[in-house]
């Protein structure tokens, strides 16, 4: 039977530190199983519905810290009621405020890709460190990965051309879940990269998820890659050491600085095959307008370096973000983009 708030016990009936962190513990927010999928509609509905539910939860949190709890003799229990009704607070002030969450992220089972999940740990949020932040867009490309294969990167899967699978690289890999996903839905081996201090959970995540990957006909490596640094310490020189070997290269959301779109477009250039085949495939989603202007800054340099870049392929999907100050997801539209070398111009004749 589902908690409601007329059954809570309030502070005015003086219940026991028992009966109190018991219904904090039912209170607790559970992260959601996101799938992109859902109609907006859907969506607003079930805010609306559970509105009423969030504000009544918040008032009576609030009630129980500002509450002395002078009835209840131990110090120890007061302060682990309090302690509770805090992070009850927390998980509902956005992603931002909360603690360490782990998620699973599910891929259901089509024509084109078998069903199975991925776990995904995400640790504090602390400061400006985004990598460690599962973004919504990650999930909506690595969904949209099957569709990409047989159609506009067929030429990097069709075997009957004579030539394996690429080794895929992924930029910027955060916690991972985009390349995680790639791995297992491509079948092909996928190196993901991030800065220093993203790495121990990237390779968490690599590791718990190893198995999963394996099984499905994928696998997975990881290294320090700076965007733009060439030191040991920014760079594994065992991987990424030789510039241009990857005829795949992937990279989702990580334009956040007037700096990123040189860096993003560099690291492409550096990394990404001459072969007239190879890609890099984008996505960038549209949360405001400096986003947009970011990713139009980065396309003009793309296009714009000694080996020019072009989009030759776009498109926009719809995902959801549970970032900031929102109540909940909040909807996002998310641009895609593939990226091939262009021609040489023909000499004239």
């Amino acid at each position: 039977m589902a908690l409601e708030p007329r059954d809570f016990p309030q502070m005015w009936q003086k219940p026991s530190s028992d009966e109190v962190l018991a219904t904090l513990r039912l209170l607790e927010v559970k992260p959601p199983i996101w799938g992109h999928k859902r109609r907006l509609s859907d969506i607003v509905h079930e805010q609306e519905a559970t509105a009423y539910f969030r504000r009544e939860v918040v008032t009576y949190l609030s009630s129980i810290v500002k509450s002395s709890l002078a009835w209840i003799e131990d110090d120890d229990e007061k302060d682990a009621i309090w302690s509770e009704a805090s992070r009850r607070l927390s998980e509902r002030c956005g992603r931002a405020a909360m603690g360490e969450i782990t998620r699973r992220w599910p891929f259901r089972e089509d024509d084109l890709s078998p069903t199975f999940e991925l776990i995904i740990r995400e640790p504090p949020l602390i400061g400006d460190a985004v990598g460690l932040k599962t973004w919504g867009s990650s999930y909506v490309l690595a969904q949209y990965l099957p569709r990409l294969s047989p159609t506009s990167l067929f030429r990097l899967f069709d075997e009957s051309l004579g030539e394996p699978r690429p080794t895929v690289l992924e930029l910027g890999s955060g916690t991972g879940l985009l390349g995680l996903a790639a791995a297992a839905l491509w079948k092909v081996p996928v190196i993901l990269s991030d800065l220093p201090e993203i790495m121990p959970n990237l390779q968490h995540n690599i590791e718990v998820n190893r198995d999963v990957i394996q099984s499905l006909g994928g696998s997975l490596d990881s290294g320090v890659l700076t965007w733009g640094g060439s030191s040991e310490d920014e760079v594994d020189q065992e991987l990424f050491g030789k510039s241009n070997q990857f005829k795949l290269v992937l990279a989702a959301d990580v334009l956040y600085d007037d700096v990123h779109p040189a860096l993003l477009a560099g690291a492409f250039s550096d990394h990404l095959s001459h072969h007239d085949d190879s890609r890099a495939v984008v996505m960038v989603p549209h949360r405001d307008e400096t986003a947009q202007k970011l990713r139009d800054s980065f396309r003009e340099i793309m296009a714009a370096q000694d080996s020019p870049l072009i989009c030759i392929e776009e498109g926009v999907l719809s995902g959801e973000d549970d970032w900031g100050e929102q109540d909940g997801e909040a909807t996002v539209e998310c641009w895609w983009g593939i990226f091939a070398r262009a021609r040489p111009a023909e000499p004239v004749v």
